[in-house]
């Protein structure tokens, strides 16, 4: 029996109401309900003084143990997810939209 995949939700997070949090929380558990263990940086990020770089360092740590990259809509506006997308194609990790995964 295969296992699905291990994936992080990336997408734009600075200059959005409550840091789009909700739209990851909505897609980690979404993508949970659908038997993937899953990595939402809104669960990682939650010292609200912490900055972007301290972030983005906490995140990367948890996306290179990853298969995935699960992407929220206007991820390309997004300075640290087109990092995280940068580096997961890299890795050679997939790459697809939250809803591609939703119909795995």
């Amino acid at each position: 029996m295969s296992t699905k995949p291990r994936l992080y939700v990336a997408g734009p997070m600075s200059g959005l109401p409550e840091l789009n949090f909700p739209a990851f929380h909505q897609a980690a558990a979404a993508l949970r309900a659908r038997g993937f263990e899953v990595v939402n940086p809104a669960e990682i990020n939650v010292d609200p003084a912490a900055g972007w770089l301290a972030c983005m360092r906490a995140d990367i740590a948890q996306l290179i143990t990853c298969d995935g990259l699960a992407m929220l809509s206007g991820w390309e506006k997004s300075r640290g997810a087109k990092v995280e997308y940068e580096l997961a194609r890299g890795l050679g990790l997939t790459v697809k939209s939250v809803q591609y995964w939703m119909a795995k």
